[in-house]
């Protein structure tokens, strides 16, 4: 960001200066401060990180500027991607260490940052735990726990086709349309002011508008924000908590976070399950370390390990065509690159990215503020982020065949 803030920017010593359009508030320009700043633009509760000790992030810090990648036949280094893409935070994992940490247009280490969409992974995480403590089952109709969705589009649909997204449900869109369900999501959840009265105030009073059927249940993958709010529902239902209080119980306390998270609600106090978590660069790394190591941090299995595994399995035969990931798939509230690697990622709004690729025990985090959506951002940021992943994978290959060779020719003491 430029050293002169705009006049929209709150400044403490320019208190009539125009303030943020409430409607407007996570779009750009503006998206460039309230990223980093949502507590002071919208209702939030908070995710208490425990009483605990802080989980250490071993550093190995490392030169990476200088790798380069390649897109759209144009080779670039890592340093022109981070200057060019609207960073905010960057942090690279390799075998357990923080090789790369950067801090850009103002983000703190004690800083929470929006997370958008990489919200819906946390929530398929906190979800996994609650499977395997039997709380949730995911061949169970999702009207066995919020009988109230008898009367709408959810009627025969199971807890599985939500979390996959490939319920049968009519929900309109885009989100920049108004009129639609994904357009009337911003509002219900507490992001703009309605439009209208007679606009629904809450999520779930949206979701009870939701009532048309387009196809049979499980039969496509279409992505929906809509539908992991209804699997907020259900986690709420099936343990009784809050889901900012369930996520600090289930996820964030157990991982040993070094800062509190938190999360917006809407007016009827329901977290925004889609896309409204906040949290540290760091402590997003740790929760990519969580993944990377099975679901187990300092002997403390947190996330089921083979919930994990049949994540990364995904489920190629519905997903469909992308360009983003031509031979990816979305399964369990995550994205996965492919199915021979099998890499799990995050992604989110606005360039918010966590890669996460236990193949290679690499995974990096991503948070950013773009001027747009363009697809193109999207394919630059995991070409970049692939060629980081390649660049210590070879280093560490090599370093492994020098202490062989080390080795081989020490000399023997008897």
């Amino acid at each position: 960001m430029n050293e002169v803030s705009p006049d929209w920017q709150r400044n403490p010593i320019k208190p009539g200066a125009p303030i943020i359009p409430r409607n407007e508030w996570d779009l750009p320009p503006y998206n460039r401060w309230t990223f980093q700043h949502v507590s002071e633009m919208t209702a939030t509760a908070p995710i208490w990180r425990g009483p605990g000790p802080v989980l250490p992030l071993p550093e190995r810090i490392t030169e990476i500027d200088g790798i380069e990648y390649e897109m759209a036949g144009r080779r670039s280094t890592i340093r022109e991607f981070l200057d060019s893409s609207f960073t905010d935070g960057f942090l690279v994992l390799s075998r357990g260490e923080v090789i790369a940490e950067r801090y850009m247009n103002g983000l703190k280490p004690h800083r929470q940052h929006l997370a958008m969409s990489m919200t819906k992974s946390i929530m398929g995480s906190v979800c996994g735990i609650l499977i395997h403590k039997g709380l949730i089952d995911t061949d169970s109709p999702v009207t066995r726990y919020l009988p109230e969705l008898e009367t709408t589009a959810y009627h025969g649909a199971i807890v599985q086709q939500v979390l996959d997204m490939t319920t049968g449900v009519a929900i309109t869109g885009p989100y920049t349309k108004p009129g639609t369900h994904a357009y009337m999501l911003q509002a219900a959840a507490g992001w703009r002011p309605a439009e209208s009265p007679d606009d629904p105030q809450t999520t779930w009073q949206l979701i009870l508008r939701l009532t048309e059927q387009q196809r049979p249940h499980g039969t496509l993958f279409e992505y929906r924000s809509i539908e992991s709010n209804v699997l907020g529902f259900i986690m709420e239902r099936a343990s009784g908590m809050p889901l900012a209080e369930l996520i600090s119980t289930e996820l964030w306390a157990p991982m040993r976070a070094e800062e509190d998270a938190y999360i917006t609600v809407d007016h009827g106090g329901f977290a925004c399950a889609d896309g409204g978590f906040n949290a540290t660069l760091r402590d997003y790394a740790r929760f990519a370390l969580l993944h990377l190591r099975g679901g187990e941090l300092n002997g403390k299995q947190i996330v089921p390990s083979e919930w994990i595994e049949e994540t990364r399995r995904g489920n190629h035969d519905i997903f469909g065509e992308s360009k983003i990931l031509p031979k990816g798939a979305y399964h369990n509230q995550f994205w996965i690159e492919d199915s021979q690697r099998r890499a799990l990622m995050c992604g989110g709004n606005g360039g918010q990215r966590i890669y996460i690729d236990p193949q290679n025990d690499f995974a990096a985090v991503k948070l950013s503020s773009w001027p747009d959506g363009e697809t193109d951002r999207y394919v630059e940021a995991l070409a970049a982020i692939r060629a980081i992943r390649d660049a210590c994978t070879a280093r560490w290959m090599a370093g492994r065949e020098h202490n062989a060779v080390g080795a081989d020719i020490a000399p023997r003491h008897s």
